[in-house]
């Protein structure tokens, strides 16, 4: 089985687990990007949401899981053909989160292109974006280093 680890800083990471933390509640009973057709029958979105609201949950969870005991002793966190796409998922939820919410007046362009003037934001922004980057590299990695394949492409 492939697998990858990293070696992440503790005063760097931690802050951004109180983000994900926050975010994760937040979407503990909605979806981070809505997207049911509202033509269905309100029985259908219903199932449907809770579905896919558990679903995500789950994700998040796996992915808040690299960040255990084991962590906090050693910094190290491990991706592997089990994980990766779960947690590929958890990333972009948590960043869709942060994108609507603590990020939402910076612009587009600026967030992908990473041109955001981080002096320029104030301090939940400032930590959203970093956030934002964080969970961008956790994608990055597993898409970089581990099999296409594993990811479903």
């Amino acid at each position: 089985m492939k697998r990858i680890e990293v070696k992440l800083s503790l005063p760097v990471v931690a802050p951004l687990l109180d983000v994900i933390k926050g975010l994760a509640v937040d979407l503990e009973k909605s979806l981070a990007a809505p997207g049911i057709p509202a033509e269905s029958d309100h029985e259908f979105q219903t199932a449907w949401t809770e579905e896919l609201i558990a679903a995500q949950n789950a994700e998040v969870r796996l992915l808040l899981g690299l960040f255990n005991d084991e962590f906090f002793a050693d910094g190290v966190i491990a991706f592997d053909e089990e994980n990766a796409e779960p947690i590929v998922r958890a990333c972009s939820a948590l960043r869709l989160r942060l994108r609507f919410g603590p990020l939402a007046s910076v612009v587009d362009e600026q967030l992908e292109g990473g041109k955001v003037e981080i002096d320029r934001l104030d301090e939940p922004e400032r930590k959203g974006f970093m956030c934002y980057l964080f969970l961008a590299t956790i994608q990055e990695l597993i898409i970089q280093h581990l099999d296409s394949s594993i990811i479903g492409s």
